[in-house]
C-alpha cells in the first residue's frame, strides 16, 4: 500500500481485501507491550516469517466493550503464539494513545500482544471495516495464513462484542485443513474431532457419514 501522501501521480485504488485471495503488503505502527516501545508491524516481515497473522480491529481506546474484547483475546494469546500466529490489535488510535490506555486500563493489564496504529483509516478501509461517518473501525477479525492468503473475516457493528473461543476455534480449524488439504472441518469442529472429505460418496450423505463418526 502506498506510504506517501502526496504526488503528482494519483495512486491506483487497492481492492479491498478479499477472502481467498493475497493480502497486499502494508505496515503500522505499533506499541508492544512486553519491550514498552514503540516499533512497526509490517505484512512482509510476518510472511517472511511464516506466521501466521490476526488483525482485531476495534473502535477505539478508552471506550466500553473494546477493553473486554482485548482482555478476552489475552487469555487465548499464549495458544495463538504456540500454534505460530502473530496478533495485533488494530485501532484508528495513535501508538502513544495505545500506551496510555494500555497502563491505564486494568482490564489490559494481561494484553501482550501489539497493539497497531491506523490514525489515516487506511489499512481499516483496505479490510472493509473503516467507517467513514465516525473514522473509526468496525469489531473486525482477520486471518491470514502464512502465505500471506486472507482465509477468514469476521465483522460486526460497534454494540457486540466477539468470542476470543470462538477465534481460537477458527485458527485451529484453519492450522489444521492448511496441513491436511483434502479435508473440511464440519460445524464446531475441535481439535481431535472427525472432519469430512469431499468426495461423490459424501454427496447427499453427510448425515449417515457423521452419525457413523464416533
Amino acid at each position: 500500500m502506498h506510504e506517501h501522501a502526496y504526488d503528482e501521480e494519483c495512486c491506483v485504488e487497492v481492492p479491498e481485501a478479499t477472502v481467498g485471495q493475497e493480502v497486499v503488503d502494508f505496515s503500522m505502527k505499533v506499541y508492544d507491550p512486553v519491550e514498552g516501545f514503540f516499533g512497526e508491524m509490517s505484512m512482509e516481515a510476518t510472511r517472511e516469517a511464516g506466521k501466521w497473522t490476526i488483525l482485531f480491529f476495534y473502535p477505539a481506546d478508552f471506550t466500553f466493550v473494546c477493553p473486554t474484547e482485548l482482555a478476552d483475546l489475552a487469555t487465548k494469546h499464549d495458544e495463538l503464539v504456540k500454534m505460530g500466529f502473530e496478533v495485533f490489535s488494530v485501532s484508528t488510535d495513535t501508538e502513544f494513545a495505545h500506551l496510555a490506555w494500555r497502563n491505564s486500563e486494568k482490564l489490559l493489564e494481561n494484553v501482550r500482544f501489539k497493539m497497531a496504529a491506523d490514525p489515516n483509516g487506511q489499512v481499516s478501509r483496505y479490510f472493509g471495516v473503516y467507517d467513514d461517518e465516525s473514522g473509526l473501525a468496525l469489531r473486525g477479525t482477520f486471518i491470514i495464513n502464512p502465505d500471506g492468503v486472507l482465509v477468514s473475516k469476521e465483522i460486526n457493528f460497534y454494540n457486540v462484542g466477539r468470542n476470543a473461543d470462538e477465534l481460537l476455534r477458527k485458527c485451529q480449524a484453519n492450522v489444521y485443513l492448511r496441513e491436511n488439504p483434502s479435508e473440511a472441518c464440519p460445524a464446531k469442529w475441535t481439535p481431535g474431532a472427525k472432519t469430512l472429505t469431499p468426495s461423490e460418496k459424501l454427496v447427499g450423505n453427510v448425515y449417515q457419514t457423521m452419525s457413523e463418526m464416533p
